[in-house]
């Protein structure tokens, strides 16, 4: 199979500007920087360590969605989504988002494109360049979305978008 084609920008290049910013980063590898082996689907199926500050005033939670826009299908794929994540968690462990795992009090992760509720690890196509995860957090001035479990991700973030005080992502590399 000929998989040969173009990239795209970064996904948050096309996404209207967000009022403030976030800084996220991670103990498991640096923006631009390879993901952790354990972070492929195959290979542990892990999700990385995560931190983020900047939070602004009136922050009350955070929306977190993992998303390769290499992937070679139209929209690229989300791997992993989560909403009502509550403002005063600013940090997930490695491995918060395993399956059944609750990733923080309160917080409902998303069913991804793989079809389940947790972190679907790195995949890119047998012989495809690397591409890049962006790990990007939103934070919202509610509490409440009104969304649940069975809200798609696109859904969830079209929804959120009058709500978002800032934003933030690190970006992270796998390959085969």
């Amino acid at each position: 199979m000929n998989l040969e084609r173009t990239y795209p920008p970064h996904p948050l290049e096309h996404l209207p500007a967000a009022p403030a910013e976030l800084v996220v980063t991670s103990a498991d590898f640096s923006d631009g920087g390879s993901l952790p082996q354990d972070a492929g689907y195959a290979q542990g199926n892990r999700s990385p360590q995560l931190s983020w500050t900047g939070a602004p005033e009136g922050t009350k939670s955070f929306l977190l969605v993992c998303h390769d826009s290499d992937a070679p299908v139209i929209g690229g794929f989300t791997h992993w989504a989560v909403h009502g994540i509550p403002a005063d968690v600013t940090s997930l462990d490695a491995g918060a988002g395993g399956e059944g795992e609750e990733v923080a009090p309160g917080a409902t992760t998303l069913t991804n494109d793989y079809g389940t509720a947790d972190f679907g690890g790195a995949a890119p196509p047998e012989g495809d360049p690397e591409h890049r995860y962006v790990f990007t957090v939103w934070a919202l001035d509610t509490e409440d979305t009104g969304l649940d479990a069975d809200t798609s991700v696109a859904k969830a973030q079209f929804a959120t978008l009058g709500n978002v005080l800032a934003r933030g992502s690190i970006t992270g590399t796998y390959a085969q």
